[in-house]
């Protein structure tokens, strides 16, 4: 072993020799001690691949001496354990995986090089939809459905996991990939190659935080990034602050973990931990479950942080054993953390480590709560709903407003669903989903939701027909222990029935509409609301049709389907009238903590998790029965319209070109604040009159058969004519939301595809300018990668969300950012002008690069490649490029 640490390796247990570690007490270096948990992962993990060259001893002093060196911007390289895909970035990877076998042939070099060298698994999870509700069959339907629309992608997959090394792939209805990553994929403890490890993960899902909460270290990535990190690459990351956050007291008894979770979520906004690491530590975290703290931690990219960190203590080996792990690897797990300082005791204060800062939560002040109209940060006390979305009718457009003119904020518009006269109003619910990793994964809440049906249905209570309810658990575990328990029944006669196993209304896949509900929202130009149990509630992302949509805990979303509305007092005013003529309140049926645990303690057993899970990648039949092609290259389908060999290695060759100034780029877009990548990225349905749709009709295909476009993320050509599509789009060239812009030498007014490929076809460069936060939200690699295909060769922005800018850098795009205390505003920039950026033959990370208008003003701005990897990559033309040149040559 060439590895100048090679001194601290020695044999876990004496008994087995060749089973090793590095044991970092042996370092004899006060400064362990006092590193966060969440960096001493990082500093084991350098040590172990210290090789002189990708990384280097330099790293780990620097690592070592993270109290003084997480200040000062110092790049650090990380090779994680393992990486996690779900399909609708999974397809995208393992299509560029293909492609890349493709160009490495071309130049040369021998295709099969390209395989994951780091384990990865991929979890189909994102491809159902809510198509059928209410029904006993709804889940087989759905199922069904989700074969038909998406055989071809299926098909792609099986091939991959047999074309590619080190490639697992979770078949369809097995359950939520952060769910299935924290009952089943976990290890806590890597077993490989004869070395014990910490296991950790990057994921190409923005919530593979989640894991987090089981003291497993992980964070969304780019799919670009994780492709890389497959290849045995390391991840380049500067070295984070961290944000130590002490949590005392205990939770009062009508608070559910979803509660904790969205004022967590509100606190740390408030605080500001964007592209840090946040360490959860105080006699507090004693109090939470694994299912608790894994709640908190799939939230982190809603506050911002890039990892969500819960030390393993030994309520995490206690999970261990509850999930029907094997007895003798959690000894293990446990007997090595011990010896290399990495099991928390979180009374005991002694073992507090330094953090760059602490913040504190009594988790006695949290009250039950409820986030929106349109984005997860924004807190609402359960109390103060009814006011806050009063107020938000007639507030300006905005993340808090409606802009509805006051005489019509008591609108109603009748209807007739299925033979029935029903009145609907601003507030009204229409959707109503217990749905997400979230929640689904913590019983607590589950079982909670599950008691309450059951006091609902006794006490009288039903929920309107026309609301579309649904219940989409992240694995099978949840409905074996809501069946066993006896609630499964009540939930169904609610219409909360199983549809589906997978990450279905929170990523829009929620489904149509009945088409009168629909037509009535449109009518009274209602602002209709969805009330979910998710973590994510971005304007057009959860259904068209539904302007506010509030994250709220699994009972809550039961109660509020039962009111009908979101403008109800709970406290004053009933969720119903039963057949009696009694009023039913919410305090009536709401199931106390206490209730929950004990059915928690019988009916949540290992015996459920091993039944579950022993058959998981054989349990579908649809699945099994798929007949995928053996070759070790990818025969492409001319005529499919899923799969599709992109054009991002068109023209490669084993020369590097020189990067160029830019010259008299139109800004294809302008944007404020906050715009997410569900604002950028393809997602959720595609609509019958947009560029995605007319190129779909070309290829012969209907609009039933669009299918959303996630499912279509393997075919570039729908994908490039999706970014940017979204109908909430606020672009400052027009003045009303929609996916359109100004085409500047024409003056006409495009969908944004259309005027980029004008811009394209006669040979102009494109720009996008953005306010603070760009690219906020999910870890989407068509974020970047369908800009890059519209011609967009760079973003100007006050600010980056820390995965996006990652992404964009992987694709060759340069994030620019503009210097402090300036913006567009300051500089007089109207977005009508074009720019020249001057792109220097020497480039440094983080250096200041000039922007001419044709106006004759002039000045700087940030270039925004932190890393001298990041410029590698950018020198390469993006990550894949820079990939297959090393492995061609």
């Amino acid at each position: 072993m060439n590895n100048p640490f090679v001194q601290i390796v020695e044999p876990l247990d004496p008994k087995q020799p060749l089973k090793k570690f590095f044991n970092l007490s042996k370092l004899e270096d006060v400064r362990y001690a006092r590193l966060p948990f969440s960096i001493r992962i990082l500093l084991e993990a350098a040590i172990r691949n210290c090789d002189e060259f990708l990384v280097k001893k330099g790293d780990v002093e620097n690592i070592l001496n993270w109290k003084v060196m997480q200040h000062k911007n110092v790049e650090v390289p990380f090779k994680p354990a393992r990486v996690i895909l779900q399909d609708f970035t999974g397809v995208p990877a393992v299509v560029d995986f293909a492609a890349m076998r493709d160009a490495v042939k071309k130049l040369g070099g021998d295709p099969e090089k390209i395989n994951p060298i780091c384990p990865a698994d991929l979890v189909i999870d994102h491809s159902i939809q809510v198509d059928f509700n209410r029904q006993p069959d709804s889940l087989q339907k759905n199922q069904e459905l989700e074969f038909e629309r998406n055989k071809e992608r299926f098909e792609f997959l099986k091939w991959g996991s047999q074309a590619f090394k080190n490639l697992r792939i979770i078949p369809p209805g097995s359950g939520i990939i952060h769910q299935v990553n924290l009952e089943y994929l976990a290890r806590v403890v890597m077993d490989q190659d004869g070395y014990y490890y910490p296991d950790s993960v990057v994921g190409t899902d923005s919530h593979t935080t989640m894991i987090d909460g089981l003291g497993v270290l992980g964070w969304g990535v780019g799919g670009i990034e994780a492709e890389a990190v497959m290849l045995g690459q390391p991840i380049s990351m500067v070295l984070p602050e961290v944000v130590g956050y002490k949590l005392v007291g205990d939770p009062q008894p009508l608070v559910t973990s979803t509660d904790i979770v969205l004022t967590i979520t509100k606190h740390l906004r408030q605080v500001g931990v964007v592209g840090k690491f946040v360490e959860f530590f105080g006699p507090g975290v004693a109090q939470l479950s694994i299912a608790d703290r894994a709640t908190i931690a799939n939230m982190c990219p809603e506050y911002g942080a890039t990892a969500a960190y819960f030390p393993v203590d030994d309520i995490s080996i206690g999970y261990l054993v509850q999930t029907g792990r094997d007895q003798e690897k959690v000894m293990c797990t446990k007997r090595y953390l011990e010896a290399v300082g990495m099991l928390r005791d979180f009374k005991n204060s002694s073992q507090d480590p330094d953090f760059t800062q602490v913040v504190e939560l009594d988790l006695h002040t949290v009250v039950p709560c409820c986030s929106g109209p349109k984005r997860p940060q924004d807190k609402v006390a359960v109390s103060d709903m009814k006011k806050d979305f009063e107020t938000c009718l007639g507030a300006k457009q905005g993340f808090k407003g409606f802009q509805i003119a006051p005489e019509q904020h008591n609108s109603i518009v009748k209807f007739n669903f299925e033979g029935h006269d029903f009145e609907l109003a601003h507030g009204s619910v229409v959707i109503a989903a217990i749905t997400s990793c979230t929640n689904t994964s913590n019983p607590s809440v589950m079982l909670g939701a599950g008691l309450l049906a059951k006091k609902a249905v006794e006490a009288g209570l039903t929920v309107k027909p026309y609301i579309k309810t649904s219940l989409s658990p992240g694995s099978g575990v949840v409905t074996y222990y809501l069946r066993e328990s006896g609630v499964m029944r009540y939930l169904s006669q609610l219409g909360f029935d199983v549809v589906g196993y997978g990450c279905m209304t929170c990523i829009g896949n929620s489904g149509p509409l009945p088409e009168s509900v629909v037509e009535a929202i449109t009518q009274g130009d209602l602002v209709a609301v969805g009330v979910l149990s998710g973590n994510r509630n971005f304007e057009g992302r959860v259904h068209p049709n539904t302007r506010a949509n509030y994250l709220a805990s699994p009972p809550l979303v039961i109660a509020y389907a039962i009111a009908g509305t979101i403008r109800i007092d709970f406290e004053k005013e009933p969720l119903g009238i039963n057949a009696s003529g009694k009023k039913i309140f919410l305090k009536d049926i709401w199931p106390t903590r206490n209730e929950i645990q004990a059915v928690e303690r019988q009916f949540v057993i290992p015996g459920m998790f091993k039944e579950v899970y022993e058959k998981i990648e054989t349990v579908n039949k649809a699945w099994n029965a798929l007949d995928a092609p053996s070759d070790k290259l990818y025969t492409w389908n001319p005529k499919s319209t899923y799969i599709k060999s992109p054009p991002f290695f068109d023209g490669l060759t084993l020369a590097l070109q020189t990067p160029k100034t830019i010259e008299g780029a139109y800004a294809l877009l302008s944007f404020g604040d906050s715009v997410t990548t569900d604002h950028i990225s393809p997602a959720g349905n595609i609509a019958r009159n947009s560029p995605a749709a007319r190129y779909l009709t070309s290829r012969g295909l209907t609009p039933r058969e669009f299918n959303s476009y996630g499912s279509r993320r393997g075919n570039d050509a729908v994908m490039a004519r999706g970014t940017f599509a979204n109908i909430r789009l606020v672009n400052k060239f027009i003045d009303k939301q929609g996916p359109q812009t100004i085409h500047f030498p024409s003056g006409e007014i495009l969908d944004v595809f259309d005027a980029a490929e004008r811009y394209k076809q006669a040979g102009h460069p494109l720009i996008v300018l953005a306010g603070k936060e760009y690219g906020a939200g999910s870890s989407r690699d068509w974020a970047a990668k369908g800009p890059f295909l519209l011609g967009v060769k760079a973003v100007l922005a006050e600010s980056y969300e820390r995965i996006h800018r990652s992404n964009l850098v992987g694709m060759g795009v340069i994030p620019l950012q503009y210097l402090p205390g300036e913006d567009a505003g300051t500089l007089g920039l109207t977005g009508r002008e074009r720019y020249t950026i001057i792109i220097p033959e020497k480039l440094k990370p983080q250096m200041n690069v000039q922007i001419k208008l044709d106006t004759g003003k002039t000045f700087n701005v940030i270039m925004r490649f932190d890393t001298d990897v990041e410029l590698t990559y950018f020198h390469n033309g993006g990550i894949l490029n820079y990939m297959i040149r090393k492995m061609a040559s």
